[in-house]
Order: C-alpha cells, then sequence, then structure tokens
C-alpha cells in the first residue's frame, strides 16, 4: 500500500478556503485575529452582509479521508524516542522528529528510522569533516594544469 494520493480538487479546496479571523481583530491591536464566533445582536458578521469576513461552517471542512495528512499523502506521527518507532508502517506513516530532541538522539532516530524504511520528514544535516569532502576543481584550473582531457590535432 502507498501513500493516500490527495485529489488535486482537495488541495484545490484546501487553498480556496478563506482565512477565518476574529471579528474586528484587524481593527484592535488587543485582539488576536485566532477565530472567535461573533455573538453581536447587530453583528454584520453573524449576520453574514456582504464586505464580512466568512464564518466557520461544516462545508468547508476536509473529506475525513484526507484530514490530518502531509501534503505527500503520508499520516504524520511525531517522535520523541526510539520506541515511539514501533509498530509504524513505512506505506501509511511518516515521521517528524520532535523539535526538543537532542542531536545524539536524532542521529538514532534518523538511522532507526532509515532501516525500517520510515519517511523522516525533518531530516537533520549532518556535516561532512573537510577531510571526506571531495575537491571541486573549477575549469579555468583544468585549462592552467592543462588536463583538459582534448585531443590537440596538428595543422597537417
Amino acid at each position: 500500500m502507498s501513500p493516500v494520493k490527495i485529489p488535486k480538487r482537495i488541495r484545490e479546496m484546501k487553498n480556496k478556503r478563506p482565512e477565518f479571523i476574529r471579528q474586528e481583530s484587524w481593527k484592535y491591536v488587543r485582539l488576536k485575529p485566532n477565530w472567535r464566533r461573533p455573538r453581536g445582536k447587530d453583528s454584520k458578521m453573524r449576520l453574514q452582509k456582504s464586505g464580512a469576513p466568512q464564518l466557520v461552517k461544516v462545508g468547508y471542512r476536509t473529506p475525513r479521508k484526507y484530514r490530518n495528512l502531509h501534503p505527500s499523502g503520508f499520516k504524520e506521527v511525531l517522535i520523541h524516542r526510539v520506541e515511539d518507532l514501533e509498530g509504524l508502517d513505512p506505506a501509511i506513516h511518516a515521521v517528524r522528529i520532535a523539535g526538543s530532541v537532542g542531536k545524539s538522539k536524532k542521529i538514532k532516530i534518523m538511522v532507526e528510522a532509515e532501516k525500517k524504511g520510515l519517511k523522516v520528514l525533518n531530516p537533520i544535516a549532518i556535516k561532512v569533516p573537510e577531510a571526506e569532502k571531495p575537491e571541486i576543481i573549477s575549469p579555468d584550473e583544468v585549462k592552467e594544469s592543462g588536463e583538459s582531457g582534448e585531443v590537440k590535432e596538428d595543422g597537417n
């Protein structure tokens, strides 16, 4: 079984969904934009007058099959320790390592996830020591040293 393919129609639906904001939060600094239902007696937003922001409605909801999925189609699982990887299916689950996990434990989790074939959504970048890095030679250096590999033809 492969990850769920999120249809284009669902992705478009999510993009068209309005950003639901609290009534008059754009007017006052003390009001955060997180959603609160408008309850005022003469509230234009509650009455759904044109020009007022949209209300949260059930019609905007994502179909159950596609809820809580990562855009890649995998179910996202937050991991804090190596033991959390047990029982995960690589065909369904993708792993996100928690931000509070230290570097050495992250490496252990990465190695174990790789063994089990799990996709890691936030892999860590490990620096390669200078001694192991390959030398990169620019084309100018090649021409100067005469090691271009081109065959020179005689004028005969």
